[in-house]
């Protein structure tokens, strides 16, 4: 049952919504044997998409990363699902996370997953998709204010969980009691928020890539719109939102790259003179450096586009009570220069191959003009003899 990859592969997946691939760890140290320890039969066990969960391995059971195990329900019954990590690495992740075992025991695994029990756990999954699509009728019948996302069958098919989110509380005790009468079985109604809807649901980015969310975030910190204007971004809900509805996480990453940048640049609230006029703040750029000013006493006239060590000494000199002449001085010089190409065969004309294009665009002309004559004369041979 065991890829062998340490849990880092994509190809061993049990079913369309269960792979190895999805929310993925590496376990650098499976191929290292490690001294016995307290923590060398802590376990991380990966379920369906994004949920994980740690057990112990009590039974001293010979398990491996990729094993298919039957674990301790919740509350109930045995659940399915595949060991990504073992020993040491689990024990930093059970710190990491902040899970206290004293007070929280871990729950056991079972065994190995015997053929009847990987049996039941398909027969689980195949029927998630029509109850999923049921229980949003039923939905639909009772009128309530929920969207349902996600169904995840217990491993033992005993139990379904319903994931939903909702903008407003909802007594759903009705509908509990329906889905238990219709799908006999043991119910759980979870809330979820948009950001772990769209981890479960999955997608493609504005950048063409997987949702981070759903292949390789476990955790979602706060998005502020302070991010985006850190970053010189327009505040434009359909450009900075993902598809959650809410501000992109990716907006986080490179915000500490810019705050550090940003600290050499003066604040943009700040006035620059000259003898030529003031010159407010319009935007700038951080990669280049520079920020653009508009002259308020010659409003038709093109941005001045400053590096910002040009601006922090105006701002010196104006201070000082200086003035300095004009802002031409100060002005970045954007000089344009000839790009020459070379191959390995001493050519560097790029434009060699339209030129010879060009020439037998000129022929073609006579060439028709020509064999129009040879056809006339043909003709009137022809006629005369």
């Amino acid at each position: 049952m065991s890829c062998g990859s340490g849990g880092g592969c994509s190809t061993c997946e049990v079913s369309e919504n269960r792979g190895c691939g999805v929310s993925s760890v590496f376990d650098w140290l499976y191929q290292i044997d490690a001294p016995k320890s307290e923590s060398s039969n802590f376990v991380e066990v990966q379920f369906k998409g994004d949920r994980k969960d740690f057990y112990i391995n009590n039974e001293s059971l010979d398990i491996k990363h990729g094993d298919i195990v039957a674990v301790e329900g919740d509350k109930f019954g045995h659940d399915i699902g595949k060991i990504t990590m073992i020993g040491e690495l689990t024990a930093l992740q059970l710190v990491r996370k902040g899970r206290d075992i004293t007070t929280n025991p871990l729950k056991s695994i079972y065994r190995i997953a015997t053929e009847n029990d990987l049996i039941k756990w398909k027969d689980a999954i195949n029927q998630e998709g029509s109850i999923l699509e049921k229980a949003k009728k039923i939905i639909e019948n009772f009128k309530l204010e929920m969207k349902l996302s996600d169904v995840e069958f217990q491993g033992d098919n005993t139990k379904a969980t319903f994931y939903y989110t909702a903008d407003k509380r909802v007594d759903f005790r009705e509908l509990v009691r329906e889905y238990s009468s219709q799908f006999r079985l043991k119910v759980e109604m979870r809330q979820i928020g948009a950001r772990q809807e769209a981890a479960k649901l999955g997608g493609i980015g504005s950048c063409g890539r997987e949702l981070c969310c759903s292949t390789w975030m476990t955790e979602f910190p706060n998005v502020s719109t302070g991010a985006a204007r850190y970053q010189q971004l327009s505040i434009n809900p359909q450009k900075i939102s993902g598809q959650c509805g809410r501000l992109k996480c990716c907006l986080n990453f490179e915000l500490d790259g810019y705050t550090e940048a940003l600290k050499e640049f003066p604040k943009s609230s700040k006035k620059i003179v000259t003898k030529e006029g003031e010159a407010k703040f319009v935007k700038l750029d951080v990669f280049k450096k520079v920020m653009y000013y508009f002259n308020v006493n010659n409003p038709t006239s093109e941005l001045l586009e400053l590096p910002v060590a040009s601006v922090q000494k105006i701002l010196e000199l104006n201070k000082k009570g200086e003035i300095p002449e004009n802002f031409d001085s100060y002005i970045k010089n954007q000089i344009e220069r000839e790009v020459s190409f070379e191959d390995a065969m001493g050519q560097d004309n790029i434009n060699r191959f339209d030129k010879k294009q060009l020439k037998k665009t000129k022929k073609r002309p006579e060439r028709r003009a020509n064999f129009k004559k040879n056809k006339i004369k043909a003709s009137a041979k022809r006629k005369s003899q």
